[in-house]
């Protein structure tokens, strides 16, 4: 192939060193795909445009990935795999919790528009993410959580996480309600924001994901002990059924 012929990236410029088929695989189709991701958006990449940052045909793509569905698995593994897991081994049920949500938010808030993507997307049966799961159900089902109740728990999480790492995304003045005097409450409550965020160097996101964690945690730990605090007292009417309440 000529120079005048060979594939260009987005923009018509030519790739710096690019991979022959030969030395393809399946994780730079992936890394290359959630770069242009973060470079374009939602709608940032198809075979085509991932094949030309490459520099080789597009049907080569797939003597590694089935397609684009195959492709957004690969990133969402990819993104999960930054979560080690590891807090789990180490730490108490409550604060490997909190290292587990720090490190998911980061890892999605890293890159935004995978968030509202991966978030709807089922599961491969081969995902290390449900292995990944699997130690957060273990790790709650062993402080007295029923599975159930586990999963529950797991989704909320979840859920909160998602969402604060789509708010790191955010402007931080997203809230600015500007010069308005009809709305003095949330007006002072945003000024007094501000001043904690100058005080304190912490950006408006991080404050309110961990008010949120923090919040999330205790309730969980407050229940726990209740838990724990109902099941004492069964068991001692059980061993003393004459005795007052």
């Amino acid at each position: 192939m000529d120079e005048a012929a060979a594939p260009t990236g987005r923009g018509g410029r030519r790739r710096v060193g690019r991979p022959s088929e030969q030395v393809l695989s399946r994780t730079m189709i992936i890394e290359t795909a959630l770069r242009l991701l973060d470079e374009h958006g939602q709608d940032g990449f198809g075979m085509r445009d991932v094949a030309n940052e490459l520099g080789v045909r597009p049907s080569a793509l797939y003597n590694h990935v089935e397609g684009k569905d195959d492709i957004f698995r690969g990133i969402r593994e990819l993104i999960g795999e930054r979560i080690t897991g590891e807090m789990f081994d180490a730490e108490p049920w409550d604060a490997a919790l909190i290292v587990w949500a720090r490190e998911y938010r980061d890892a999605f808030a890293a890159h935004p528009p995978t968030i509202a993507l991966l978030a709807v997307m089922p599961f491969h049966p081969a995902s290390s993410v449900s292995v990944a799961y699997d130690r957060v159900i273990r790790t709650l089902t062993d402080v007295g959580w029923s599975s159930d109740e586990a999963l529950n728990i797991l989704v909320s999480l979840e859920s909160f996480i998602l969402g604060s790492a789509l708010d790191a995304a955010a402007a931080p003045d997203m809230m600015d309600p500007g010069p308005r005097d009809d709305v003095p409450e949330f007006t002072e409550a945003y000024r007094a924001r501000q001043r904690l965020v100058e005080r304190t160097g912490t950006g408006p996101a991080d404050l309110a994901f961990e008010t949120g964690l923090r919040l999330m945690l205790n309730g969980l730990r407050a229940e726990r002990a209740a838990r724990a605090e109902r099941a004492a007292r069964a068991e001692r009417d059980a061993s003393d059924p004459g005795r007052e309440p």
